[in-house]
């Protein structure tokens, strides 16, 4: 049992490149918390701004939550050089690992356990875009649920934004930031496209992907194929790589991922409205039969379209250039000297 100020910490339960996360008990009061330490002896600056941010932030959702649907932070603590951040301990596990069987086999979710997490999930969302926040790495790794309760809780905080828009930066594919499966094109810096609350819809698209069928659409090693993919490839639709998903929600995965945020949905309010019809129908009779979709999408927010009209012949010609570079080795397409 390793031992940290006030608090006992029994076991390790993630290690990162930057964080190691342990569940313990608060001396105190004996209260079941989880710690998340910053890895290195030595963390350099960006990495402590970094864990006062994601503090700030989830404890400025909390002020403002309503569902109790993001992850309650109860301290920031400092130990030698070292910061950590104290979390509450609700019981859950992640996505990822629910779906995990115990001979570790994936199983994607059913129907209905697939559209009760995603309505939670969709509520969550919307109350962070609601305070003026991008998520900005949405996947199941960072959306706990309950195993008995069911409940969903959102973690990790460490690269959101408190902004309604960003400009990403042009970087090597292995230092973006975010989880690189779920990116949106934006996110990737590669579109000369602001940032904004959309790219959280395009992480959701895939991560109900994933919970659908086990596998996130673009299952590829390279990240800079992978970097492509995002840009330029359409994932199979939901319901022809099983038929059992009905079409009308292989329709609004497949709306959450459009590689333009324009032709996504507009508002947490519309993904849950076609989201709640699916619930209704599969309820009533085990069947979803397809709807036009989108149709109580109104956002509140101005938005001013990025879309380039009348460029699609210079667009492609951009594209089958990325796709020649990618069939490149990494090294020779994207490394640049220090300055």
């Amino acid at each position: 049992m390793l031992k940290i100020g006030n608090y006992h910490l029994h076991t390790s339960i993630y290690e990162g490149t930057a964080s190691i996360v342990y569940r313990g008990i608060r001396q105190l009061d004996q209260q079941s918390i989880i710690f998340k330490l910053l890895k290195q002896d030595t963390p350099t600056t960006q990495e402590r701004t970094r864990y006062r941010q994601e503090y700030d932030i989830t404890c400025t959702l909390n002020q403002n939550s309503r569902l109790g649907g993001i992850i309650q932070a109860y301290a920031l603590e400092e130990w030698q050089d070292r910061l950590a951040i104290v979390l509450e301990d609700f019981g859950g596990i992640s996505l990822r690992q629910a779906m995990q069987s115990a001979l570790g086999q994936v199983t994607p979710f059913t129907i209905a356990d697939f559209l009760a997490i995603a309505l939670q999930i969709t509520n969550i969302l919307g109350e962070i875009h609601a305070s003026n926040i991008i998520h900005k790495d949405i996947n199941p790794s960072n959306i706990l649920i309950h195993p008995q309760t069911k409940q969903i809780k959102l973690i990790d905080f460490g690269i959101s934004t408190v902004l309604s828009r960003e400009n990403p930066t042009l970087k090597n594919p292995n230092v973006l930031e975010g989880t690189l499966a779920y990116l949106s094109p934006e996110q990737t810096g590669r579109m000369n496209r602001a940032l904004d609350y959309r790219t959280d819809f395009y992480s959701l698209g895939v991560t109900f992907y994933e919970l659908l069928t086990g596998d996130v659409p673009f299952d590829v090693n390279d990240p800079m194929e992978l970097v492509h993919c995002h840009i330029a490839r359409q994932p199979q639709p939901l319901h022809q790589l099983n038929p059992d998903i009905p079409p009308a929600i292989s329709h609004i995965v497949s709306k959450l991922m459009a590689k333009t945020a324009e032709e996504r949905y507009q508002s947490t309010w519309g993904i849950k409205a076609d989201l709640d019809e699916c619930l209704r129908q599969w309820q009533g009779t085990q069947t979803i039969d397809e709807f036009p979709l989108a149709r109580r999408d109104f956002s509140d927010t101005l938005q001013i379209p990025q879309t380039l009209y009348g460029r699609e012949q210079e667009l492609e010609q951009l594209l089958t250039a990325f796709e020649r570079v990618t069939s490149v080795s990494q090294s020779t397409s994207l490394n640049t000297s220090p300055d």
